[in-house]
């Protein structure tokens, strides 16, 4: 079993890189030495995660997620580090830039993740394992969805009104909404995967397939994984356009993609259950993607006129993004002290008015 996932792991890592290599090596310029180097330690970091971490199934648990949560965006940063050694100040603010954006329109992953392993009653120890492959597809999907973007860019220069109207509009749907809405009953994909793909009843264990009565079946594990990989594709929609707005250099938009999302499982078992107290996430988010939509049709007006004016600096990006980042968590915090002292002084009313019954009897 640990064999054939291994071999699938280089089966697809070795595709992804023959991809990227006769991609051109990236808008940037960047050498196919340096796609091969990059992808080479993504594929490492991956088999030590499924050959160490994941040689047990098991629960998660909080310290381990803050471990590995630590790990992931402290090696995520210090790659900021390598793009201004090896390309300069601009690009490590456009890799960094990029890297918040994913990483705080990723967080919607994470809540949707908690809904779906909800809603197929998934145990806690194999949803590891379904995260792990997850995110490795969704680096697949990314990187074909990247080079995509690009190649449309440099080829339909009237595309980056689209890309920004499509952010712009995003970006109220998130403003205005509470919270993200996810169906997997009426799914038009799983229900498709269902007719078309037999299924046991139960889980087995950590499998993905089975065989019952002597038919090989999927599980509801695969049917979840399915569910994952399709509702970030959805994601990755909004977010390689609202990348792609900070730099079109395929390297940097595909590096701090990947780190972004690398971290993420980790980052689930930390915050699934915590969505109630970001309150104000998806209005900072809506802000997030409106700047990048606007900044997307402003610069494209600058390239189409010839007008340098309407360029918008990185590190300016760079600076209103972190802020918003910033003043959500904060109004988030401050409600969520706010709702726990009006809690605190209504229970203590309560039990007044008990006590006062009580002395009255």
């Amino acid at each position: 079993h640990d064999h054939r996932e291994l071999e699938d792991v280089m089966t697809l890592s070795a595709g992804v890189l023959l991809a990227a290599a006769e991609g051109g090596g990236g808008g940037g310029g960047e050498p196919w030495w340096a796609w091969a180097a990059f992808l080479t330690a993504i594929g490492v970091m991956l088999l030590i995660d499924l050959k160490v971490v994941m040689r047990e199934s098991h629960v998660i648990s909080t310290r381990e997620a803050t471990i590995y949560s630590a790990v992931w965006i402290t090696m995520g940063v210090a790659f900021t580090g390598v793009i201004w050694a090896w390309l300069g100040p601009t690009a490590a603010q456009e890799y960094i830039t990029g890297y918040l954006i994913e990483k705080s329109l990723s967080v919607d992953n994470v809540f949707v993740w908690a809904v779906l392993f909800s809603f197929f009653a998934v145990p806690p120890k194999y949803q590891h394992r379904v995260l792990f492959w997850g995110i490795f597809g969704a680096i697949v999907f990314r990187l074909i969805f990247i080079f995509a973007g690009v190649a449309l860019l440099e080829s339909l220069s009237w595309v980056v009104f689209v890309f920004g109207g499509f952010l712009l509009y995003t970006a109220y749907k998130l403003f205005t909404s509470d919270e993200v809405e996810v169906d997997p009953e009426h799914n038009p994909v799983l229900v498709r995967v269902r007719r078309w793909l037999p299924q046991t009843e139960s889980y087995y264990g950590d499998h993905f397939f089975a065989v019952e009565n002597g038919r090989r079946m999927v599980t509801p594990l695969l049917t979840v994984l399915i569910s994952i990989e399709f509702t970030d594709i959805l994601f990755a929609v909004d977010s390689i356009p609202a990348i792609l707005a900070i730099t079109r250099d395929q390297f940097i938009v595909f590096s701090s993609n990947a780190f972004a999302i690398l971290g993420l499982r980790a980052l689930y078992f930390l915050f699934a259950g915590l969505q109630d107290r970001f309150v104000y996430l998806n209005n900072g988010l809506g802000v997030i993607l409106g700047f990048v939509g606007l900044k997307f049709i402003v610069e494209g007006i600058g390239e189409q006129t010839g007008n340098e004016a309407l360029h918008i600096p990185t590190w300016a990006s760079l600076g209103i993004i972190a802020l918003v980042l910033a003043v959500t968590f904060w109004l988030s915090w401050r409600h969520e002290r706010a709702a726990g002292e009006e809690g605190a002084d209504e229970g203590a009313e309560v039990e007044a008015e008990q006590k006062s019954r009580t002395v009255q009897d």
